[in-house]
C-alpha cells in the first residue's frame, strides 16, 4: 500500500462484545470477530479497518446505506478527518490513547461510497462514546 494507506485502528481493549461474525453484502467488506471491519481495494491501495468493541451493533441503529449523498459524506469527513489529524499532532491537549496516528484521507481520491459512509459513521460513534466533539460533528 504506497499511495494511499488508509487505516483508522483504533482499539482500546482487547476483549469482545460478543456481537458475532456477520455479512454486509458488500464483496469487499469483512467483518470479522471483536468488531472489526475491514474494506480494502487493491487497485486504489487503500484499506479502512475500524476495530472497535460495539461499533458494529452501534452502525445497524443508524441511519441506512444510501440515507445520506456521497458528497455529504465526502465533505463531513474531509472535515472530521482534517480536525481529528489536528488533535493527533497535540499530544500534550489530546489523549494519545484517543488520537494515535493520523488518517491519511486523500480528498481528490474516490473511496467509494462504502468507504466514506462507514468513516462517517466511525466518526460519529468516536464521538459519542468518547465524549469528543468534532466541529461539524452530529448534534
Amino acid at each position: 500500500m504506497k499511495n494511499f494507506l488508509f487505516i483508522l485502528a483504533l482499539s482500546f481493549a482487547i476483549y469482545s462484545c460478543g456481537t458475532g461474525n456477520k455479512t454486509m453484502g458488500n464483496s469487499s467488506a469483512k467483518i470479522t470477530k471483536n468488531d472489526t471491519i475491514r474494506i480494502a481495494n487493491d487497485s486504489l491501495e487503500y484499506e479502512i479497518m475500524i476495530i472497535e468493541p460495539g461499533f458494529d451493533s452501534w452502525l445497524i441503529s443508524q441511519p441506512p446505506r444510501g440515507f445520506y449523498g456521497q458528497s455529504f459524506l465526502e465533505s463531513k469527513n474531509r472535515s472530521f478527518v482534517s480536525e481529528y489529524n489536528n488533535r493527533v499532532l497535540q499530544p500534550a491537549r489530546y489523549s494519545h490513547n484517543l488520537y494515535g496516528e493520523q488518517i491519511n484521507y486523500d480528498p481528490t481520491v474516490d473511496y467509494g461510497y462504502e468507504v466514506n459512509y462507514l468513516l462517517y459513521n466511525y466518526f460519529v460513534f468516536f464521538q459519542d462514546k468518547y465524549n469528543q466533539k468534532f466541529i461539524g460533528g452530529r448534534n
